[in-house]
């Protein structure tokens, strides 16, 4: 098999790099080897190839592939866009449109993290600095704790921070300052100042190929911090309406993007200025058997495993909620979407243990326990550091969550 030329100058320029200096940590592999894309960029004006692909997003009765689809949508009648026109996106670039309208609409709002000036390693921020000007949008050093830092500072200082973390799995040298500094800066000057306009951006989640250090779902953790507010799109109207929503909110905001999504899912966005509400869940299909819960890439594998489950199952109804957002979480949906079905099946692939499933299970026994008409199923993944070679048997896929559907309903 031939390489392609770009294929060759990324592996070049990595290599380039790798064999001029120790390799003093494993992160520091992965960083070079997505540095190196600024190379393909100077030498062919191309991004490097596309990677990620989540099996039936493309045939998803949730992607809205046309425009009057995407316009039928109820929390768009608000907004001023559900009139107006729409542009076929991919995720990315509806993250990106985000960013844009919210430098054009907000003098003091920037953009800063590792290599977002030429693009970042997902192209999310592609074109925003020749857009804005690179004293709004700029690269930072290669110190998470110093972005979340910053954007602290920032933020308390009146502006708008909008911070990406590369990856999510290395938010973790941040988390200092996100749950002991960001989250608490309000509480602990009895609501004096604020770091209200900071919002932390990061790819999360298995994307095929990315292994222990670059597919954890790290959502839990921050879940469990009052003063945070969590969020989780699965798809490119959602990311646009949801980020703009979390740059504008009074509330420090983390905002996961599963970036097996960023190529995978396309949809017809509206070009205007939107927001979708924090803090809300959205029933995606009704139904009066079965709740079935998830979010980020996880309501395509859901949705899938509904279909088998209610082809199998002759009657079967199944009720699909997407979180959206995890902090916080819209428990009354869902408890009265159990109160109504009596059974739940929640689904996430972080590992089950202190999971988001945990406490959404929790809740929910709670509040209906004399409605349960069987236990409430969590399908997560394992306890285990993510697996690179067995991701597959890892990540809840559509025969893990059609079990646990046929268990609920069979119990």
């Amino acid at each position: 098999m031939r390489t392609s030329r770009t294929t060759t100058l990324l592996l070049r320029n990595f290599a380039n790099i790798v064999h001029s200096r120790p390799l003093i940590r494993n992160r520091f592999t992965h960083k070079v080897f997505f540095h190196a894309t600024r190379t393909i960029l100077q030498a062919t004006g191309q991004p490097p190839p596309a990677e990620g692909f989540l099996p039936g997003v493309a045939q998803s009765k949730f992607i809205k592939s046309t425009q009057e689809e995407a316009l039928k949508n109820a929390e768009l009648a608000n907004t001023g866009v559900a009139n107006g026109e729409t542009k076929k996106m991919n995720m990315f670039q509806a993250i990106n449109d985000a960013m844009s309208i919210a430098l054009a609409t907000d003098e003091t709002a920037v953009v800063f993290g590792e290599d977002v000036a030429f693009g970042g390693v997902f192209r999310c921020t592609l074109g925003l600095a020749e857009m804005f000007g690179k004293d709004r949008v700029f690269n930072t050093p290669l110190t998470e704790q110093g972005i979340v830092g910053f954007g602290i500072g920032m933020a308390a200082m009146g502006h708008t921070a909008i911070a990406e973390i590369q990856f999510a799995d290395y938010i973790f040298p941040a988390f200092d300052q996100l749950v002991n500094e960001a989250a608490k800066y309000r509480y602990r000057s009895g609501g004096i100042f604020n770091v209200a306009g900071l919002t932390v951006r990061s790819p999360c989640s298995a994307v095929g190929h990315g292994g222990h250090y670059h597919s954890q779902s790290p959502e839990a953790y921050f879940t469990h911090t009052p003063g945070l507010i969590v969020v989780m799109p699965r798809s490119p109207i959602q990311a646009k309406g949801l980020l703009l929503a979390s740059i504008r909110d009074r509330n420090p905001v983390i905002f996961f993007e599963p970036k097996i999504l960023y190529r995978a899912a396309i949809e017809q966005v509206p070009i205007g200025d939107y927001e979708l509400p924090l803090g809300k869940a959205e029933i995606l299909k009704s139904g009066k058997d079965v709740t079935v819960i998830g979010y980020g890439s996880q309501i395509y594998t859901l949705e899938n495993a509904i279909q088998l489950a209610e082809k199998d199952i002759p009657g079967l109804s199944c009720e699909l909620i997407d979180l959206r957002s995890l902090l916080p979480w819209d428990v009354d949906t869902v408890a009265n979407s159990v109160n109504k079905t009596g059974r739940l099946v929640i689904a996430h692939e972080a590992p089950q243990t202190s999971g988001f499933a945990a406490e959404v299970a929790t809740n929910i026994m709670e509040r209906c326990f004399l409605r349960l008409e069987a236990p409430i199923q969590r399908v997560c993944g394992f306890d285990t550091p993510f697996p690179l070679v067995f991701e597959k048997f890892y990540v809840p896929d559509m025969i893990k969550c059609y079990d646990a559907i046929k268990e609920v309903v069979e119990y």
